[in-house]
């Protein structure tokens, strides 16, 4: 058993306890624990991603051994999938909450802001370790709870009423996933994907599990965002402290979500072509109408926030073009190429949709407002913040040589070799569309010449906030080399491989 797995979900819930009792004492403390706590979850994530290889790691919660070979105790399961969604969430995470040191002075009870922090990146790590369905389900109502309150931590209307709406629509969510997690167990007698996926294997009901995967798709997809589950992000994103923005586009909606998706429908459920074509048209529509829906705003984080659902669609299609291949048993080269895509993809938006939001949250602590039509002239006044938005913008829309350009050039690729040519001319579409969106950004943020702010004292945002987005900048760079072939057998070819082969995660860990 690998006794590094436990600690992704125990130092930062022991984390959260900590920050309450000894913030009490020290004021300044809360801030310090909380970024070092992020820290040492993030070091642990990248040398996991370097370690971890082909062979999942397993911790068998309590010691329990399996019976006859049938899983009775908890499953955490560490595998090349789960490394790549463990470093996003606590590198972003790290980066965020060291943001937030001079962000959330302007907050009341940072204790809270801290502790509530710590249970949400505890939450989502426990998604993605999780191998069963009900652990799932609990980790994610701790992300998610947590969550709920940072949206509201500006006790404003607008903060509370995103808030509420939230919390509505995700006990929806909630309440569909667990009805189907239910319906599993009912039919299973087991919770454990592997165990379930055997039991699968040796006896399919379509018609009962078609209803099973509806629900499970819907619960998911509502948590995810994607059309037309979206209702409750633009609001949610946009209201919420900038920091909790980054972490709530750039992770939670893929840990909470895409993730949990892309995870039990490879790897759980046996793939069919209807289902498949299903997720395709979902992350398509979502493609398609996240990105119309954006290039209206002038709100500078609902125009992110729209955008979020776009790329998501991007990852979301690309993933349904290999299940397609795969349940039609065709060009499994082609398969593996798009779920490359779209896996490439999910890593590059965390970078960039993060960076994106701190930007948003960097205007709006220097000058108040996030209208663009409020705005101009901050290029010579916030350099760092305008260099960094630049990439950011770049990258998003897919031009090279930032990460953004090589994952849409790969999913495009895929979708032209799988013939599925109007995806291909739609993911072009949308990316120049995108281009224009942050062109738009751009010039009435830094470039368009205003009298708003004239007679404003703007400088550069502190040290912090600083650091935070020239690190995610360099990341927009460095992340183009996972391109390269060679890089990416090292840290993309491994989960590519646990989700293309269907039953490559059940064998490595039942043995059967």
């Amino acid at each position: 058993m690998n006794q590094l797995v436990p600690l992704f979900v125990v130092i930062p819930l022991a984390g959260a306890f900590l920050i309450m009792i000894l913030g009490r004492f020290f004021s300044e403390l809360n801030k310090y624990l909380a970024s070092a706590i992020l820290l040492i979850l993030a070091v642990f994530s990248i040398y996991s991603l370097v370690t971890t290889g082909e062979n999942p790691a397993l911790y068998k919660t309590g010691g329990w051994e399996p019976v006859n070979k049938i899983p009775i105790g908890i499953y955490m399961v560490m595998d090349g999938f789960t490394v790549i969604v463990l470093c996003i969430i606590n590198i972003v995470g790290f980066l965020s909450v060291f943001y937030s040191i001079s962000y959330i002075k302007r907050y009341t009870a940072e204790n809270y802001y801290y502790s509530l922090f710590c249970l949400m990146v505890a939450g989502m790590n426990g998604v993605v370790l999780s191998g069963d369905l009900f652990n799932i389900f609990v980790f994610l109502e701790i992300s998610v709870i947590s969550a709920y309150a940072l949206v509201a931590f500006g006790v404003e209307k607008n903060e509370l009423e995103a808030s509420f709406k939230y919390q509505v629509l995700g006990g929806i969510a909630s309440f569909l996933i667990l009805f189907g997690i239910g319906f599993i167990y009912w039919k299973t007698k087991t919770l454990n994907i592997a165990d379930i996926r055997h039991v699968f294997s040796t006896g399919y009901n379509r018609t009962y599990y078609l209803f099973v995967e509806i629900l499970i798709l819907t619960g998911f997809g509502l948590k995810a965002a994607i059309i037309p589950f979206h209702a409750w992000l633009p609001d949610a994103h946009s209201s919420a402290p900038s920091p909790i923005s980054a972490m709530l586009s750039g992770v939670l909606i893929k840990a909470a979500g895409i993730y949990v998706i892309i995870r039990l429908f490879f790897n759980m459920f046996i793939i069919t072509e209807n289902m498949a074509v299903l997720i395709t048209t979902l992350g398509t529509l979502s493609m398609v109408i996240g990105v119309f829906l954006a290039i209206g705003q002038w709100d500078i984080k609902r125009l992110l926030a729209y955008h979020s659902i776009s790329q998501m669609g991007y990852v979301v299609m690309s993933a349904g073009i290999g299940m397609i291949l795969i349940s039609r048993g065709i060009k499994p080269e082609i398969a593996s190429l798009a779920v490359a895509g779209g896996i490439f993809h999910l890593v590059n938006h965390a970078v960039f949709k993060g960076l994106l939001f701190l930007n948003a949250g960097a205007i709006e602590y220097t000058i108040g407002t996030r209208d663009l039509r409020e705005m101009g002239g901050l290029a010579k006044s916030m350099p760092a913040t305008h260099a960094t938005s630049f990439v950011a913008s770049m990258s998003i829309s897919g031009i090279p040589p930032f990460n953004g350009f090589f994952s849409k050039l790969i999913i495009i690729i895929a979708a032209v070799l799988a013939k599925f040519y109007l995806l291909a001319a739609l993911a072009v579409i949308v990316s120049i569309i995108t281009l224009a969106s942050f062109l738009k950004f751009q010039r009435y943020a830094f470039f368009n010449n205003s009298d708003n702010n004239k007679n404003l004292n703007i400088k550069e945002v502190p040290f912090p906030m600083i650091f935070s987005m020239v690190v995610l900048s360099i990341l927009c760079v460095f992340l183009s080399l996972l391109a390269i072939p060679a890089v990416r057998d090292v840290f993309l070819t491994p989960a590519i491989n646990i989700l293309t082969d269907t039953l490559k995660y059940s064998t490595s860990i039942l043995g059967k």
